[in-house]
């Protein structure tokens, strides 16, 4: 690996559920094809299986409960208040949503403005949100596939950082082109996280510029 960082990027990871992007990422890191540490992984699930694979890996697992906070007036951005909190007493430097079934409010996405991830399984701009993959079919599209990107207020559309491409084939249902792009899906999230790591991503306006390693290895991610 180029970075030359002294320590290890610290990471955590959001997820809803059986968290197989999350297991993509661990297993990279275990590896060493990423230098990164993940310090907390949250849910707001109890039972969420990416839960239980931090517990397996012996990494922190954090439950969450939304319940507490319905009925209040900014419910949502004070669930995000406590997330942020357990961020902060974690340093975490970057903050990677695997399959998070709920929407981030501003308040998470300014503290980690151009540090917070998602991954998404189409080829984005087009078809953010639900049913992508029935969608591209539907569509008579001829590739569909999945991309790494920033996470703005607007849903599925920060700056792309990523992308990899899967053909749609005639005989193609939405779990059958899901599968094959989730494949696809657990090669480029730890890529962009190792190119995070080796401080090589800049954001210039929508676009994200992958430069060459940054010489001390910091993973800072510039806005220009």
């Amino acid at each position: 690996m180029s970075s030359s960082r002294t320590t290890p990027l610290r990471v955590a990871v959001l997820a809803s559920g059986r968290g197989s992007n999350l297991q993509a990422v661990i297993d990279a890191i275990e590896a060493g094809q990423v230098r990164a540490h993940i310090v907390a992984v949250i849910s707001n699930k109890k039972d969420a299986m990416a839960l239980a694979r931090a517990r397996k890996h012996g990494l922190k697992d954090v439950f969450v409960d939304p319940k507490p906070f319905v009925g209040l007036p900014d419910s949502r951005e004070a669930y995000d208040r406590a997330l942020l909190e357990i961020l902060q007493q974690h340093e975490v430097e970057l903050v990677l949503l695997a399959g998070y079934m709920k929407i981030v409010t501003a308040l998470l996405v300014n503290a980690y403005a151009n540090k917070m991830m998602n991954i998404h399984p189409s080829l984005l701009p087009s078809f953010p949100g639900l049913d992508v993959q029935k969608k591209a079919i539907d569509w008579g599209c001829k590739l569909a596939g999945c991309t790494v990107h920033f996470v703005t207020e607007g849903v599925d559309e920060g700056p792309i950082i990523i992308q990899a491409a899967v053909p749609i084939l005639d005989e193609d249902t939405a779990d059958t082109l899901a599968a094959r792009i989730l494949v696809q899906e657990h090669k480029i999230y730890p890529r962009a996280v190792q190119l995070f790591a080796e401080g090589r991503l800049r954001v210039d306006g929508r676009r994200v510029v992958i430069g060459a390693a940054k010489p001390d290895g910091e993973a800072i991610v510039s806005a220009t």
